[in-house]
Formats: structure tokens, sequence, C-alpha cells
């Protein structure tokens, strides 16, 4: 799954243009890579998202095209 459907699915970032907005600007890494859009992800990956005065780093635990709101959180550990 792309990085930028990722965050959107597991409701990380809001929408996906502004997951793809931040991947441009080079606020997101997956496995200390800097990521782009289409950049792959898999259960176990480190994602490290760079917010404007903040930062989450969180595990993939699964992948889902359709997620409903309540169970969103469980796509992903937050780490630190």
């Amino acid at each position: 799954m792309r990085i930028d459907k990722f965050l959107k699915n597991s409701r990380i970032i809001k929408r996906r243009t502004v997951a793809k907005e931040a991947c441009e600007q080079g606020r997101i890494t997956v496995n200390e890579k800097i990521a782009k859009p289409g950049t792959e992800v898999k259960a176990g990956d480190i994602i490290h998202v760079q917010f404007g005065n903040g930062s989450l780093t969180a595990r993939v635990e699964f992948l889902s095209e359709s997620v409903r709101k309540e169970d969103a959180s469980g796509m992903y550990t937050i780490i630190d």
C-alpha cells in the first residue's frame, strides 16, 4: 500500500492530498528513508511523521483498503 494512502486510511493524516504534500516536503520517513507519496509500506515498517511542532513514530501493524473509524488506530502502534 502507498504511504500516502496508509496515512489517510489509518487517520494519522486526515486527507490524502495533505499526506502527499507532507511526503513531497520530506516530512515522512519509512524505515529511516525519506518517503515519496508512492513509497510502498508493509506490516512491520517504521514510519516517522514530522508535524509542524511535533513528531510521531509508529510501526505498521496491518494494512487495509477500507477500515472503519473505530478500527483505524489498530493499523499502527505508536513507538515515540
